[in-house]
């Protein structure tokens, strides 16, 4: 039979495990020492691994952001749908680059800045940057696609103006499709440790779950599956115009590219969508998930959490690839500059 000390619930995550000592309860006494072990790896996942991380993706991914943003802003005249739509993918990956140095400063001190708003609107931004992504990567390939088949005359989906409206109706979407999770979020742990919690460690599980499954769903399984059905679409008919051209060259690159995006975009976004939903229903009370087990489960949940907004980093790639000639436009506004000053030094 478990006990613990008076007016404690065992194993329970909100209270203070200085509280169930071995003088209080024997039997407990290894059990205590294991989850406070669990525990431990979360806190050092998070004071390193996430920090680091964080930190890398800030670097290198507001790097690249910000040289496709303004290399937009300054060279490219003639702007075409999936110009607009690798733009707005580039701001929301800046959007989200903000947020992570207060995440990797909370986290390396392992301290918290007491602002409930700020807290809620640094969650907000980060999947605001993680479903806006999603629909605009699903864009990019359905704009690859029509690009390919209509090779000499322009779709009506990649007419400029049409290509704004469902960029600010993606925003406008994502938006509303997020405002329940200012509701779940949770911003304190207990009264004399405040924290910022993660969505999937906060509030109430059994909704929280529910609402992740509507967010997993609808932000991202049907805009993979969306994505999936346009790039085998593309591969089928790339594969069948090779065969009356008698040439697989002009495969390679379309092929390569379509193969790397939904590798990356699968291995990036699957794992933590899995682990969010594991992570709450494992918080359920109904289940009886120990303690121990469930921080085996939020260490996993952790280590998925950077993997998925590695993509703010990765994103960058694309533009250089995907880009209409962007690497060429790019490196001749460079080589125009340089020789400007070069001549001015002169």
């Amino acid at each position: 039979m478990l006990c613990c000390a008076p007016g404690t619930t065992a194993f329970s995550p909100r209270h203070v495990w200085g509280v169930l000592t071995e003088s209080q309860c024997p039997a407990l006494g290894m059990a205590v020492n294991e989850t406070g072990d669990c525990l431990m790896v979360n806190r050092v996942l998070e004071k390193y691994y996430l920090s680091t991380l964080y930190s890398l993706e800030f670097i290198l991914g507001f790097i690249g952001n910000t040289v496709v943003v303004f290399g937009y802003i300054f060279c490219l005249k003639n702007w075409k749908s999936g110009n607009i739509y690798l733009f707005n993918l580039s701001l929301s990956d800046l959007l989200f680059l903000c947020t992570l140095p207060i995440l990797v400063n909370n986290y390396s001190r392992d301290q918290w800045i007491k602002d409930s708003i700020l807290c809620r609107s640094n969650r907000f931004l980060l999947h605001a940057n993680l479903y806006s992504s999603i629909l605009f990567l699903t864009l990019i390939s359905i704009d690859r696609y029509m690009l390919i088949k209509y090779p000499f005359r322009e779709h009506f989906l990649q007419k400029r103006k049409m290509a704004l409206i469902v960029s600010a109706a993606i925003w406008i979407g994502v938006i509303l499709e997020l405002l329940p999770l200012m509701y779940f979020l949770e911003a304190t742990m207990s009264a004399d440790n405040y924290k910022c919690l993660d969505y999937a460690s906060s509030g109430d599980p059994v909704k929280n779950l529910i609402y992740s499954m509507f967010l997993t769903v609808f932000g991202f399984l049907i805009p993979l599956l969306i994505m999936c059905c346009f790039y085998v679409k593309m591969v089928l008919f790339l594969k069948n115009r090779s065969e009356q051209l008698s040439s697989l060259l002009t495969l390679e690159k379309p092929l390569t590219l379509v193969i790397l995006t939904v590798v990356i975009f699968s291995l990036l976004f699957t794992p933590y969508h899995v682990m969010r939903n594991v992570r709450l229903a494992s918080r359920i009370p109904a289940l009886n998930v120990s303690v121990c087990t469930q921080g085996v489960i939020n260490a996993v949940y952790v280590i998925t959490r950077p993997i998925a907004f590695l993509n703010s980093a990765i994103n960058p790639v694309f533009y250089f690839l995907m880009g209409d000639h962007f690497r060429e436009m790019l490196m001749a506004k460079i080589r125009q500059l340089l020789s400007r000053l070069t001549t001015t030094g002169k």
